[in-house]
């Protein structure tokens, strides 16, 4: 129907609601009609291109008229009572599934009228509107709005819709802030306010599943600026702020603007879901994304160019707001008297500990002193930050900051001395990056400001990400902070030039979304920014070679065995030096804590740690001298043969024993393990018909060892991660054999769900009971757990390969596919189902990606390289995976 005669419709059907209200016929079924009508009439209108600021008014407008008709039906016109729109609905801000908030005042107790209130209340809910009412006197209003903020500010945006105006001016006058809240209180409490929700998200819009109303940066931001503004200046708008000198035209058009996109989010969410949903959930982003006309490209998917678009948007607000409120602070708190100046040198100043400009001129006439600004920062830890009106000179100024300004070689030692300050980098950074400077100063930090990766492995932004790695970097530093991560902290020491760490960090992933290998580009853009600012060739090249290869140290930790001498030794090739093995293990540490905190653990931090370890051992010994299998494994059988002989046990016996393992058993187990292993399989021969659970702490690699034997079977290793997914325990490893006597021994190196280490004498009891008794014939894992929201929109197909392994006889199969629950007891049902022999497993999950890699034979123990036996078990794991 076109939309002229759809609108002749909605007025026809609210013509007739208000003749059957007025004649006392039966109108609920019109109303609804109408109400349903007309928001569909609005979701027609958005799909042409309507712009919601327009729709969220039209809709409060046929709010309006319904409740001014129902009003008049159900309250006698003598009545003294008042029906208030307040909140979202009080400033005409109804989006598709906001609620109606309205306040029902009365004179006297609500009681006298309950008689026309419930039946005025029931009929609005029979309707479809989603009321959200409150009934008070007026004495008990004021007493409400004294004792509550939340309270007070929803009637800062209160609206008469009909009833008695005398009793809602008499409301407005009790409630003005010469009565209650004065400004200064009132600004408190929301600066407050403000702090706890923006702490429920890390003080980051930038979250993965943002809430478009309550994150930082989010329409809340907004409306504080706008609650503070007419508190305390009484204005209805914010463009008179412009008025008052706390916006000037650019800044309010900003406001605007991001207002405009947000409401526009806003409106597509809640017609996309439904319901009242202010969350950019993964499942709807991709959504949105199309609908407002993003499209995949080669660097980037819709869906990221999308987000990217939201989280600059967002910044730009939550960035205003922290300006205006303490443009607020200033006037409303402080009343505008500030300490005297505080002379610094001829541009700067410090004024009640805050840092300003000595006039207003300093950035236009002397532009490079928006870099020399941060380093005075660092150099003066007392100062408590940056006054307002300093930042919004900065705002105004940072066009200056041009490919001349960044030619001057007086702006590229400034730089450059901000990174080698002692301290306060961090806070210069981020500063930097908040106001605006870091992007015009480096062009290409701007193009990575707000860009995501759709998955769950990067939790933060690009510009984030790389602002948290340099942070993490700092902290090595830190005395406070040296228990985090003991052996970076005694390795940073012997940096000979700290800042070229610090540099790498910038760099490793500023080439992101431009397509092709960002480290390899970022690589270059290291090269050319340290030459340009007048680095040694070798320091250029040592920063160039940290972005190259800012991933191979991460990538041979988790996905080779780093207990393989030969893996030791190509690694150590490839790193050549030992400066360069401490540069890039501390970066590898600081990014891999940089790009998801809550999936750093303590294997993790082993891995890296063993690797930095023996990999300088190699370098000292010497690369033309690589350690060879047999060397390592006769030394750790020294080791644990020393341990146990001292405990009595027989070596002739120790030997006899040790026959029946393999080369790879020593390989793969410290000497501590050996002799703990060997205890309990002790004696030699020794006849064990069930299978047995032990579990340890390993302090090696800072686990827990499950320690598994008994008879061999084809569904052990299925049925046992069953079982371990079924206690919530995160595997981290398996390492199994089997002896020709047919027993099978396996190891399980185990975290928490959360990453946490497994503690207490009880959670320890609890895994090796219920493991032991399911695996020697209890109820076996029925069922198949169910994949969580956020990974089921991360859905991908799997990818499997084989490489052989000719000098251990193994046949390597890496599997990349969607992480859930319960993969690697699918995965373990297929090799069952092939009658093949895991030796090995290394369990690597990015986010909601999975990359494990298994050493497999066939049950004789024979590698698989044959072409048809291998597709036959790339399509038993593909069917069992993407069923």
């Amino acid at each position: 129907m076109p939309s002229a005669n759809r609108a002749a419709v909605t007025d026809a059907l609210l013509a007739e609601f208000e003749r059957q209200l007025a004649s006392g016929e039966p109108a609920l079924a019109t109303c609804k009609q109408l109400l349903r009508d007309s928001y569909d009439e609005f979701a027609q209108h958005f799909s042409q291109g309507t712009p919601a600021s327009q729709l969220v008014q039209q809709a409060t407008l046929l709010t309006d008229a319904v409740l001014q008709s129902t009003w008049s039906h159900f309250l006698p016109v003598e009545a003294e009572a008042s029906l208030i729109a307040v909140g979202g609905y009080g400033r005409r801000e109804l989006h598709p599934a906001s609620d109606v908030d309205v306040l029902i005042l009365t004179a006297r107790d609500p009681q006298t009228l309950a008689e026309h209130i419930e039946p005025l209340v029931m009929f609005l809910w029979d309707i479809g509107l989603e009321i959200g009412h409150s009934v008070r006197s007026l004495t008990q209003c004021i007493d409400w709005a004294r004792n509550d903020i939340t309270v007070i500010t929803n009637l800062l945006e209160s609206r008469l819709l009909a009833g008695d105006p005398r009793l809602f001016e008499r409301l407005q006058e009790a409630t003005a802030p010469e009565q209650i809240w004065p400004s200064p209180a009132f600004f408190s409490a929301k600066a407050d306010e403000q702090r706890a929700r923006h702490a429920k998200f890390e003080d980051s819009g930038q979250d993965l599943e943002p809430n478009i109303k309550e994150s930082p940066g989010g329409l809340r931001d907004i409306q504080t600026i706008g609650w503070v503004a007419k508190r305390h200046f009484g204005v209805s708008t914010m463009q008179a702020l412009v008025d008052h000198g706390f916006l000037n035209d650019h800044e309010y058009q900003q406001i605007k603007h991001g207002e405009e996109f947000l409401w526009q989010l806003r409106y597509a969410l809640h017609l996309l879901t439904g319901r009242h949903e202010d969350r950019l959930l993964f499942e709807h982003q991709r959504a949105l994304a199309q609908q407002f006309g993003y499209t995949d490209a080669s660097a980037n998917l819709a869906v990221e160019q999308f987000m990217q678009d939201y989280y600059r948007h967002a910044m730009q607000v939550q960035r205003l707001n922290e300006m205006l409120l303490q443009l607020f602070e200033e006037a409303i708190l402080l009343g505008n008297k500030l300490g005297d100046p505080v002379q610094i040198n001829r541009r700067f100043q410090t004024r009640s500990g805050y840092l300003e400009v000595v006039n207003p001129g300093i950035f236009s006439r002397y532009p490079l002193a928006m870099l020399e600004l941060f380093l005075v920062l660092q150099q003066q830890p007392q100062i408590q930050g940056v006054r307002a009106s300093t930042i919004r000179l900065l705002r105004a100024h940072r066009h200056l900051i041009d490919q001349r300004f960044r030619d001057d070689i007086r702006a590229r030692a400034l730089f450059i001395e901000i990174f080698r300050q002692p301290r306060g980098l961090t806070h210069a950074t981020r500063r930097m990056h908040r106001y605006g400077i870091l992007q015009r100063y480096l062009p290409a930090f701007n193009a990575v400001t707000g860009l995501m990766q759709f998955d769950l492995f990067h939790v933060y932004t690009v510009d984030q990400h790389i602002l948290m790695v340099l942070r993490n970097a700092r902290r090595f530093t830190l005395e406070e902070h040296s228990d985090e991560c003991p052996r970076c902290s005694q390795t940073f020491k012997r940096l000979p030039k700290p800042e070229l760490l610090y540099l790498a960090s910038l760099f490793h992933d500023i080439a992101k979304g431009r397509g092709g290998d960002h480290s390899e580009l970022g690589a270059n853009d290291a090269r050319k920014f340290c030459q340009h600012h007048a680095l040694s060739t070798h320091d250029a090249e040592l920063v160039a070679w940290l972005v190259e290869n800012h991933l191979v140290m991460s990538r041979t930790a988790q996905h080779s065995d780093i207990d393989d001498p030969e893996v030791i030794q190509a690694f150590a090739m490839r790193v050549g030096t030992p400066v360069r093995l401490d540069y890039l293990y501390l970066l590898t540490v600081a990014d891999m804590r940089g790009t998801n905190p809550k999936r750093w653990n303590s294997w993790k931090a082993a891995l890296l740690d063993h690797l930095h370890t023996r990999t300088e051992i190699a370098l000292e010994r010497g690369l033309e001298q690589p350690r060879e299998q047999e060397e390592v494994v006769s030394e750790r059988q020294e080791k644990a043969r020393a341990q146990l002989v001292q405990l009595g046990y027989d070596d002739h016996d120790l030997q006899r024993l040790w026959q029946s393992l393999s080369t790879d058993y020593f390989l793969q187990n410290s000497a501590d393990a050996i002799v703990w292993h060997t205890q309990l399989l002790w004696p030699p021969g020794k006849t064990i018909d069930r299978i047995h659970v032990e579990l340890r702490c390993d302090t090696q690699y800072r686990c827990t060892e499950l320690f598994l034997y008994g008879p061999d079977r084809d569904d052990l290793f299925a049925h046992t991660t069953a079982l371990l997914d079924q206690l919530s325990l995160n595997v981290l490893g398996a390492r199994i054999q089997a002896t020709e006597g047919g027993l099978s021994i396996n190891s399980y190196l185990l975290l928490e769900e959360d990453g946490s280490q497994i503690s207490g004498n009880e959670r320890l009891r609890e895994i090796r009971y219920f493991v032991e008794d399911r695996l020697n014939g209890g109820e076996p894992p029925t069922g198949c757990p169910r994949i969580p929201r956020q990974l089921q929109s991360f859905q991908t197909q799997s990818e499997i390969s084989f490489e052989q392994d000719a000098g251990r006889g193994l046949t390597r199969l890496t599997l990349k596919t969607s992480g859930r629950p319960g993969l690697l007891s699918l995965v373990g049902q297929a090799f069952a189902a092939q009658r093949l022999r895991v030796h090995n497993a290394r369990i690597a999950t990015a986010g909601a990606e999975a990359r494990d890699t298994f050493a497999i034979t066939d049950r004789q123990d024979r590698p698989i390289d044959d072409p048809k036996r291998l597709a036959a078990i790339s399509e038993a794991i593909r069917s069992i995976l993407d069923d």
